[in-house]
């Protein structure tokens, strides 16, 4: 989940309806969110995706999550079918892991976001890769991009991995056109995002009654997937595939956190956890209270929420 391109004018807070600045929306990546804490504890590093998980590697939990979040990159990679010497535009960079594979892949990698924190940390993991470029730029409005081509038919790829989910409507929609102009006919666009499986989005609000879920990570509401694929008809691409990741990425991840909720609840269970991971001794009482309440309620938004893997062509 990076901190995506758009999301500035995209994310709202759900309780009092006005835009939120940057401080807040950075701080969903960081140590402010005890989620995140959580799971940077656990292996979120480079990359803080949620993972691709199948019952019978679970217990690889014990080496951490960032195994989980390569598995899920590479599968999107594979989807890409991105060869040696293409451009390609990694949307919504984060840290620049994905963009910085891509380049060791022999691609020409331009990796993007709205936070210049991101961009840094990329720059500091991976400025010295070869092939690999980043720039701090709003995906849904690349024109005004510095130091980066985004020329009409000049990226032969375009990838965004669990992301988007940030953007308001209008600027997922911004973003899927932008996507089509910046790529060469016959170009492909892999869009890897939470969707909603009803066509009633604002039913959020009854499951996350609270606003935990969409506090923590700074959104509104995720896209319903018919509304994502007519959307994406409409901006001129054609539906290659449509993956559904649902089970792997958000079973497997609930998965998981109800395990982990089961052993937090009580105090031997929590030394368990601290023996595995020392540093999680730093949280207090109220850090665990505030955690699993958030886990609840993730599990309770997970119950309507899809992940999928749309595969774009765009026609010749």
């Amino acid at each position: 989940m990076p901190l995506s391109t758009g999301v500035l004018r995209a994310a709202w807070n759900t309780q009092e309806g006005t835009p939120l600045g940057q401080d807040r929306l950075a701080a969903s990546y960081g140590d402010a969110n005890p989620l995140f804490r959580l799971c940077r504890h656990l292996g979120w590093g480079a990359l803080v995706n949620l993972g691709y998980h199948t019952l019978p590697t679970l217990p690889g939990i014990v080496g951490g999550l960032a195994w989980f979040q390569r598995r899920l990159e590479t599968k999107s990679l594979a989807l890409l079918h991105a060869s040696p010497g293409h451009r390609v535009l990694d949307a919504c960079c984060g840290r620049g892991h994905t963009t910085a594979r891509l380049a060791a892949a022999g691609c020409h990698a331009v990796g993007v976001d709205i936070s210049a924190d991101q961009i840094a940390q990329a720059r500091a993991r991976y400025g010295d890769a070869v092939r690999a470029t980043f720039a701090v730029a709003d995906v849904t409005d690349l024109p005004q991009a510095e130091g980066i081509r985004a020329t009409n038919g000049s990226f032969d790829r375009v990838l965004c991995l669990e992301a988007a989910f940030h953007l308001s409507p209008a600027d997922r929609r911004a973003l899927l056109a932008e996507a089509f102009r910046v790529l060469r006919p016959g170009g492909r666009f892999v869009l890897v995002d939470f969707v909603w499986n009803t066509d009633d989005p604002p039913m959020i609000r009854q499951l996350d009654p609270l606003g935990l879920v969409r506090e923590a990570w700074q959104f509104d509401e995720f896209e319903p997937l018919r509304r994502y694929l007519r959307h994406a008809e409409e901006t001129g691409f054609a539906l290659r595939r449509a993956v559904d990741w649902t089970r792997p990425v958000i079973e497997g991840f609930s998965r998981l956190g109800a395990l982990l909720t089961r052993m937090a609840t009580n105090r031997a269970g929590r030394e368990l956890l601290c023996l595995r991971w020392p540093d999680l001794r730093e949280f207090s009482q109220q850090d665990w209270r505030h955690t699993l309440a958030s886990v609840d309620a993730h599990r309770s938004v997970g119950r309507c929420t899809g992940y999928v893997a749309l595969v774009l062509d765009k026609p010749v």
